[in-house]
């Protein structure tokens, strides 16, 4: 399955945090450059944040890239503290891997990658925005593309929820099954 633009869009609409205004202009081309104290998210978060959506994403899932980039600029514009959050979690993330593959973790193979989260403990860790690295970890990157995913159409078509809360569907939707 591919996810698209317009399931980013979808699932910034979903979220409801507003974080929807301005986002008609973003494309998948949009250049992200070094990160800066106003724009702490650049090139290297974005990269970040997309290295760690090919492992949490099902393995069945295209345009990954395009899709986090068009969700995380919709998310990051805007929201000065959600930014810094993101940047600040990437860079724990960097730190974590640099001490046992001496490197970032955008640099890391699949499988490394994946096995770098296990070591963390993210996926046990309790999500929280100011806690240890592994909580701000699991908060503001793996939570937050976790939560983008199955709030897109896409996604929640592949987890069998074709009618996910916030993306409309009628009332024939609970009144009939879906098509399988």
């Amino acid at each position: 399955m591919r996810l698209t633009r317009r399931d980013a869009l979808a699932a910034l609409a979903a979220g409801g945090s507003g974080a929807l205004a301005g986002c008609s202009a973003l494309t998948e081309s949009d250049v992200w450059s070094e990160g800066t104290e106003d724009h702490p998210v650049g090139d290297h978060e974005m990269a970040t944040l997309v290295a760690i959506a090919e492992v949490v994403y099902p393995s069945a899932v295209d345009g990954v890239a395009s899709f986090v980039r068009t969700y995380t600029g919709g998310r990051v514009d805007g929201d000065g503290a959600y930014a810094t959050g993101v940047a600040e979690a990437v860079d724990a993330l960097d730190e974590y891997t640099a001490t046992f593959h001496d490197e970032r973790y955008v640099a890391l193979s699949s499988a490394d990658r994946r096995e770098t989260l296990d070591y963390m403990s993210v996926d046990e860790a309790e999500a929280d925005p100011d806690g240890a690295a592994e909580q701000r970890v699991r908060y503001y990157l793996v939570n937050e593309l976790l939560f983008a995913f199955y709030r897109s159409p896409t996604g929640a078509g592949m987890a069998g929820l074709e009618n996910p809360p916030g993306y409309a569907g009628g009332t024939t939707s609970y009144r009939e099954a879906p098509d399988r």
